[in-house]
């Protein structure tokens, strides 16, 4: 009995640092997406020298290396609240950094579609442009908090109110946020 405690035990930290591990990487390749996308608008006759192959392949290793060992220490650490205040900070930085590059370069792509406009004598462009990257971000930015926003929500009540019967009561849906994590990757 106490061998299928303990296996039980190390597989619930396997699947923690695995969801903690997603959740990071996950949020680290939507912020890369958007450091791309700025430098490939800023900075576009460089964007070739400054973003090659091989920078591309050590990003790309260096974000799964840090959202593995990152996810190992917060579960072997074993403070709920601590690992819950942790991904929360580095969610809302993400979302910061996220919301700041592509406002900034929604601001520019308006001012160039405003000044073409301008020279064409065309009123509609502008709106137009803005719209097409208005959805791209909602619906990449959505997808996301519709696939973690449940676990997020359930990780804050177990860490906030977990004798709450409300809270008690969204617990026993977890296994439903698992499968929209898992979800967040197809």
């Amino acid at each position: 009995m106490i061998l299928q405690d303990e296996t039980a035990r190390h597989m619930d930290n396997v699947m923690d640092v695995l969801i903690c591990c997603s959740f990071m990487a996950s949020l680290s390749f939507l912020g890369v997406i958007a450091i791309d996308r700025y430098i490939t608008i800023f900075y576009a006759l460089r964007y070739h020298s400054i973003m090659t192959i091989q920078r591309a392949v050590v990003i790309i290793a260096a974000i799964w290396v840090i959202s593995t060992g990152a996810s190992t220490i917060f579960i072997a650490f074993d403070d709920n609240k601590t690992v819950v205040l942790c991904l929360l900070t580095y969610l809302l930085f993400m979302l910061i950094l996220i919301m700041g590059l592509y406002i900034h370069m929604f601001m520019l792509a308006r001012r160039h579609a405003r000044a073409i406009s301008r020279m064409h004598r065309k009123h509609t462009a502008p709106q137009r442009t803005s719209l097409k990257g208005a959805i791209t971000l909602s619906i990449l930015l959505g997808v996301f908090f519709v696939c973690w926003g449940p676990f997020f929500l359930h990780l804050i009540l177990f860490v906030t109110c977990p004798n709450h019967p409300f809270c008690h009561c969204y617990f026993q849906y977890f296994n439903l946020c698992v499968i929209l994590v898992i979800c967040n990757s197809v």
